[in-house]
C-alpha cells in the first residue's frame, strides 16, 4: 500500500484564460497527457454458483471449482470492456496474465 505523504499548501498563480470571439475553446490533449491516467484492468479467472448450504459450509482452506478449466483462455476487462484474452501464470507467489489475444477495434463490443 502507498504511504501517504502530507504536504504543505502553498498558494498558485493561474494565468488569464482567453476566450475566443466565437466562445468556443480548444483543448488539446498530447497522448503524454493520458499516459499518467490509472484505468481498472481485471481478468475473469471464472465463476461459479452454490447453494447457501454449500456456501455456509466454506471454511478456511476450502476450495471452490469454478466453471473455467486449468490452461483456458481468461477475459480481460478494461473498465468493464472486453478487451484482450490470456492464460494465468504463477510466478513466485504472485498470479499473473500472459496476454494471448488481443481483441481489435470490430471485436470489442459498444454499450
Amino acid at each position: 500500500m502507498e504511504e501517504r505523504q502530507d504536504r504543505e499548501a502553498s498558494e498558485v498563480e493561474f494565468p488569464e484564460v482567453e476566450v475566443p470571439e466565437d466562445g468556443v475553446m480548444s483543448v488539446h490533449l498530447d497522448l503524454e497527457d493520458l499516459s499518467r491516467v490509472k484505468l481498472p484492468l481485471t481478468a475473469n479467472l471464472g465463476h461459479t454458483e452454490m447453494k447457501v448450504r454449500e456456501i455456509l459450509e466454506l471454511k478456511v482452506g476450502s476450495v471452490v471449482q469454478l466453471e473455467k478449466m486449468a490452461g483456458e483462455m481468461k477475459d480481460i476487462h478494461l473498465a468493464d470492456r472486453h478487451i484482450a484474452r490470456g492464460e494465468v501464470v504463477v510466478t513466485g507467489d504472485s498470479l499473473h496474465v500472459r496476454l494471448s489475444e488481443i481483441l481489435g477495434l470490430n471485436e470489442i463490443p459498444i454499450r
